[in-house]
């Protein structure tokens, strides 16, 4: 190497590492700061939902005016999308359990011999037939994940807003239907469990619980979650699972067990970010889960490379197990929203039942 090129080199370098060290030494004081303002505030920390700490939830004093706005935006917005985008689909495409028993009575010319209950029938001497009555009624199990995962977004939301509207729109879909709706948030813990009910004002609570949570948890255990639900729910549901699926574990069993048991679909969300990075110099970065730091160079085109090959490969695994499971997956994405993949799903799925 040339040595009139030592010197800027050297220097270039030395600035650099000077930038990396300034850089993790503010991220520390900012840390420092949010401690002592943890401290001041009582010793709570943030719980990572995107509603300011303590606005919603009963005991603390109910509702505040600007949680109470996004409650009711949610509930209004959502409401919406079913009756203009989605009306009928749902119902098309997700239905009762069918034809169930309902009483003997005697036989009366012109009714179906084929309904003739012959037990009853030699026991009393005379025809008797059996009667039936369709039954609507699904129960709707959502399961969302709202690990701290879901506080991340780039494109105007955070994922965990998005699950809060998909969760919201599904909920009233269901309600639309005359169907019980039930919620199960959970990290990597079961945080909150709501039975299945009815009514409008049942997703009013639905609404509220996604946004009020606050969860004790940060990882995720989809496993966990789903083996609470097979204890929970005996009859067969309809389940929507809601998540990033950013997991290491592996959840296969778990979900051909609940696949079995009820009918499954499996909601992905994810931001753009998480598949491509832009060129934007050197970015600290923190995982969300184990709070595990790094730096990394978006300049290199062989780091962005690797990055994209990394989350096509987590893209294509998941997949891969679903089909494999017989398992729906819709993926969202924060810069699209709701309405257009649901929309879609609902059609593709109404079209394969034909």
């Amino acid at each position: 190497m040339p040595t009139a090129l030592l010197g800027p080199l050297l220097l270039a370098t030395a600035g650099a590492v000077a930038a990396i060290a300034l850089g993790w030494r503010l991220a520390l004081w900012q840390d420092r700061r949010q401690e002592e303002r943890a401290r001041r505030e009582g010793g709570r920390t943030s719980s990572g939902r995107w509603l300011p700490e303590g606005t919603m939830g009963g005991a603390r004093g109910g509702l505040s005016a600007e949680a109470l706005a996004e409650v009711r935006r949610l509930h209004i917005s959502t409401r919406h999308q079913v009756n203009d985008l989605m009306a009928g689909e749902y119902s098309s495409v997700f239905k009762g359990r069918g034809m169930e028993f309902e009483e003997v009575r005697e036989y009366i010319p012109g009714d179906d011999i084929r309904t003739i209950d012959w037990n009853v029938t030699a026991r009393m001497q005379k025809p008797f037939v059996k009667e039936f009555r369709e039954e609507r009624e699904l129960v709707v199990m959502i399961l969302v994940d709202i690990s701290r995962s879901g506080d991340f977004g780039t494109s105007g939301r955070l994922k965990n807003e998005l699950a809060a509207e998909l969760a919201a729109t599904l909920a009233f879909a269901a309600t639309r239907n005359n169907d019980k709706v039930g919620l199960l948030l959970f990290t990597d813990r079961v945080e909150r469990f709501i039975p299945p009910k009815k009514g409008r004002g049942h997703v009013w609570r639905v609404i509220r619980e996604i946004l009020d949570c606050e969860r004790q948890g940060q990882g995720t255990d989809l496993g966990e979650a789903l083996s609470f639900l097979n204890r929970v729910v005996r009859r067969k549901a309809v389940v929507f699972v809601v998540s990033d699926f950013l997991v290491s574990e592996d959840f296969a069993r778990p979900l051909r067990v609940a696949n079995r048991r009820h009918d499954l679909v499996v909601f992905r969300i994810s931001d753009p970010r998480e598949h491509e990075l832009p060129n934007v110099g050197f970015v600290a970065v923190e995982d969300a889960e184990d709070d595990r730091r790094a730096w990394i160079d978006t300049a290199s085109s062989e780091v962005r490379d690797s990055y994209q090959r990394d989350a096509k490969r987590r893209s294509l695994q998941l997949k891969t197990e679903l089909r494999r499971l017989d398992v729906d997956l819709v993926e969202l994405s924060t810069r699209e929203g709701v309405a257009g993949p649901v929309s879609r799903y609902f059609r593709m799925r109404e079209r394969r039942a034909r």
